[in-house]
């Protein structure tokens, strides 16, 4: 769900770590303990592994330490800020198929934008890649589920002013989720690119307000 997925779906060139959203379960937990005890991984902060952490939506921080993969971080979560839950990620998820065969499923992209809509200052330059990696690995042929994406995710202002003028007839209807493509569709690339700052700070905002309570919690723990 973090910079692998979006290595893999062209917006990123490297990562120094893995993360990954889990199923919450008892069953998954035993799996996932075996697999982290092959890794010789360990937690290197506060919470620590547990189901009740992870369903709170805290992410649970591991360095491993096999000699294949030493000094790997893995983070783990299973509840995250506007983003579904995980019954219905894995239900849109993508499959990928790596050059030896190895599968791995990714969050879909529409997911994997709204998980990165966070506080963090190196999220929204990602964001802003992995939807022009979209845009202009299907512009010439769009789906109607493209340009509703689009619509509402580009960051972009100059293709969100050519999906505009492409595509006038939608605009008036994706505008009433996103005023600020009527900007667009005016060409007023200096307003737009305001309008998406605003953008940007608003979201930055509401994460940091879903995190203060969880924060306190991790306070409280790193006392104990």
């Amino acid at each position: 769900m973090g910079g692998q997925a979006c290595v893999l779906y062209g917006g990123a060139e490297f990562s120094r770590d893995t993360d990954l959203a889990i199923l919450a379960s008892e069953p998954n937990a035993a799996l996932l303990r075996q697999a982290l005890h092959e890794l010789q991984a360990e937690v290197i902060a506060v919470p620590p592994f547990s189901l009740h952490h992870l369903a709170a939506g805290h992410a649970v921080h591991f360095r491993c330490h096999h000699p294949d993969a030493a000094g790997m971080r893995v983070d783990i979560m299973s509840r995250m800020r506007g983003v579904a839950s995980f019954a219905t990620l894995w239900k849109r998820r993508t499959t990928f198929e790596m050059p030896d065969g190895t599968i791995c499923d990714l969050l879909s992209l529409p997911d994997l934008v709204q998980a990165k809509k966070t506080q963090r200052d190196k999220d929204w330059p990602m964001i802003r890649r992995l939807m022009e990696a979209n845009y202009f690995a299907n512009h010439l042929h769009p789906t109607p589920q493209h340009l509703m994406f689009w619509f509402q995710e580009l960051r972009t202002p100059q293709l969100l002013i050519e999906l505009t003028q492409a595509h006038a007839s939608l605009v008036s209807k994706a505008a009433r989720r996103r005023p600020l493509l009527l900007l667009a569709a005016s060409e007023d690339s200096e307003a737009l690119t305001v309008a998406l700052e605003g953008e940007e700070r608003h979201e930055r905002s509401l994460d940091q307000h879903y995190w203060l309570p969880l924060k306190k919690e991790l306070e409280s723990l790193r006392r104990r």
